[in-house]
Order: C-alpha cells, then structure tokens, then sequence
C-alpha cells in the first residue's frame, strides 16, 4: 500500500514532538532531584514540596495572627516548664513539723502553746473524735493533711458540721449546692475521694436540701480520715514535736 509524503511527513512530525517532550520531562526532573538532595536530603517530589511550603505558611500565619513569632512561644514554654518544676520541687520539700502546725494556730502561736496541755495534747491519741473536738486538734491536724495534700477532707467534714448548724431554709439550700459544687461534684475545685453511688446519693439529696443531706458522703470521708490519715498523723514528726514542747514548759 503505497502513503502519500504528506502524510508521511505528519508522523514524522509528531513522533519528533513525543520525543522533545520526553527530553524535556527528564531535564526537569534532574534539576528537581539536584535541588531536592541539597545537605543530603532525599528527592522530594513537586507535590511534597508544595505541601511542605503549605504547612511553613500556616504555621507562619498562625503565629502572626497570635502575635507571638515561634521562637518566642518556645521560649515562654520553657519559662513556664521551668516554674513549673521549681513549684513542683517546692511542695515535694514541705516540712512535716510542729513550725507548720503554730503557724496556724487559731491564737498566736506563743499563747496557743502555753494553753495547749500535755494531757489534752495527749487525748489526742484516745480517739479520732476526741482530736476533732478540740480546736488546737483540729489545727494540728489540718497542718498535717496539709503536707499530704488532702486538706480537703477536713475542709469538707467541717463544712458538713457548719452546715447542719443552718436553720433558715433559703440559705440551707444555697449552702447545699456550693458544698457539692466544691467538694463533691466530679472535678470539683476540691473534690474529696467518695464513690460514684455516694455522689449520686448526695445529688438527689440536695434537690430537696436537709441538714442531713450530706451524712453518708461525710460519714464516708470521716472513715477515710479516721482508718489512713489519722493514724499517721499520731506518728507523725508534727504530733510528737508538739508533745514533746509542751512537756518542756511543764519542767
């Protein structure tokens, strides 16, 4: 079959075309892989590249609109991780002795020391009842829950007794609520250690507030208090500085 040269000619023309492109999709992609491989990198591909300077710019915008430049933000986070260790360290290193304990006496340390007896100092140990009816007891005692950072156990069974003490039915209500929000309530400020039937008890007690609304979550807590922190409080370095100060005024 015989092709005319026009025709000819048009093959020869494109197969020439296929071939200058082949030619030029190879240079671009060796000028790509030498700028890719600069200080050992790997060859990135065009769509990496574009992505990779996509991320540079949100970042870059992110923290102008914040007003703040990268390193900056650097810095402030290793500011802040370095106060929040020495705080850290601080509290890990507090004192368990009697200075802690005058300095929260209700008196002046000095008057309270000379009112405080040997023998009520003493009782202390009779019962755990005993120590929460005496108010140099209890302030000994929140010092040393102090060190173990549970305060707010006795935080809490005093707010229970202040509670009970109400008589105006407007207020009990209001008192209830606060009570709950800041010792009971899950994530609450000061939230004590009771379980989630107790809790949900004490929350359907409390829509229709009596002074006894919060027995069963504080007779919880004064069980905790009375069966694990009590019973360390009396070995504690606290409690026998304190016996041992009041029987040297004594001789």
């Amino acid at each position: 079959m015989a092709f005319k040269a026009p025709y000819i000619s048009g093959i020869k023309r494109k197969e020439g075309k296929v071939r200058q492109r082949a030619s030029l999709t190879t240079q671009l992609a060796k000028t790509s892989r030498a700028r890719g491989q600069v200080k050992g990198r790997p060859f990135l591909c065009s769509e990496k590249l574009q992505e990779k300077s996509a991320v540079t710019s949100r970042r870059q915008e992110s923290s102008q609109a914040g007003g703040q430049s990268p390193c900056f933000c650097r810095r402030f986070c290793s500011f802040r991780n370095r106060g929040m260790r020495t705080r850290l360290g601080c509290l890990s290193h507090k004192s368990d002795s009697c200075s802690d304990f005058t300095a929260i006496l209700p008196d002046k340390p000095n008057r309270a020391l000379k009112r405080l007896s040997t023998e009520e100092a003493t009782k202390w140990a009779d019962s755990f009842d005993v120590l929460l009816s005496h108010k140099y007891g209890v302030a000994a005692f929140r010092a040393f829950l102090k060190t173990e950072f549970s305060e707010e156990n006795l935080e809490f069974w005093l707010a229970c007794e202040e509670f009970k003490k109400t008589r105006s039915t407007a207020k009990l209500a209001s008192k209830a609520q606060r009570i709950f929000e800041e010792f009971i309530d899950v994530q609450a400020p000061r939230e004590v250690n009771i379980d989630f039937q107790t809790r949900e008890v004490t929350r359907r007690n409390i829509q229709e507030p009596s002074p006894s609304c919060f027995d069963q979550a504080q007779g919880k807590i004064h069980s905790l208090m009375e069966k694990d922190s009590y019973p360390r409080f009396l070995r504690s370095k606290m409690y026998t500085d304190l016996l041992s100060q009041t029987q040297r005024r004594l001789s």
